[in-house]
């Protein structure tokens, strides 16, 4: 598994997979299988259509039951930026899914190991392995161990740029503005640094591999200080 040992990322899932096999696919990326002539591997790609599925059950079950009060329309969005791209692929560098994946040469040169879109695939297929091996109880237990365990956090990105607008519209009665510091690498793998400024002065820089999503973790950072969660 990538030259590194498999024990380390079972015991962080705390979870025995009675076939390995799944585990093995969770962790196999498209580019990978495709780059094998003779024996291909099975990639994650139907593990994450079924982790998909899975993740909005447990997701929709557990913010129903936690927030009785709550309309569907909030309850709808509030799930939405818990499944979102960034959150789950949060939720991947949480537990080094992108340390273990296997990708082709070619896909891990330009920065796949650390981009978004993969992370939260890796996410949703582990989960549909684990749920496909054990059931929905491990499945549950590992989205609620790594999804809804900060769940105020996790939602914070989301709506960051409009949240922050209204913070600090409301606070220091201007908007922040966004300023940015650096846009480096090749076009197949730009990165962008941005830093956010309130009320003249730097308070937190994001990065990504567009401008506006570097604005955007700038204001997801400057939301974490804001509150107090950084």
């Amino acid at each position: 598994m990538n030259n590194l040992d498999r024990s380390a990322l079972l015991k962080k899932l705390d979870y025995t997979f009675k076939n390995e096999a799944l585990f093995e696919q969770a962790l196999t990326h498209t580019s990978y299988a495709n780059e094998k002539i003779k024996n291909k591997p099975k990639h994650y790609e139907r593990l994450e259509f079924l982790g998909d599925a899975v993740l909005e059950q447990i997701v929709s079950e557990f913010l129903y039951f936690k927030y009785p009060k709550l309309p569907e329309g909030r309850l709808t969005r509030l799930r939405a930026s818990l499944v979102c791209e960034f959150t789950l692929s949060q939720c991947s560098r949480q537990i080094g899914l992108g340390e273990y994946v296997l990708l082709s040469k070619g896909e891990d040169q330009t920065g796949g190991r650390n981009r978004d879109s993969i992370l939260c695939d890796l996410f949703e297929a582990m989960l549909g392995a684990i749920y496909l091996d054990g059931g929905i109880e491990p499945a549950k237990k590992y989205v609620i161990t790594y999804l809804l365990d900060d769940i105020e956090g996790k939602t914070l990105f989301y709506d960051a740029k409009s949240t922050l607008q209204e913070i600090t519209q409301r606070d220091y009665g201007e908007g922040p503005t966004y300023e940015l510091l650096e846009a480096s690498g090749p076009d197949h793998n730009r990165h962008f640094v941005t830093a956010v400024m309130v009320a003249g002065k730097e308070m937190a820089k994001g990065e990504g591999t567009s401008k506006k999503n570097a604005e955007q973790m700038a204001a997801y950072e400057a939301l974490k200080i804001l509150k107090g969660l950084a």
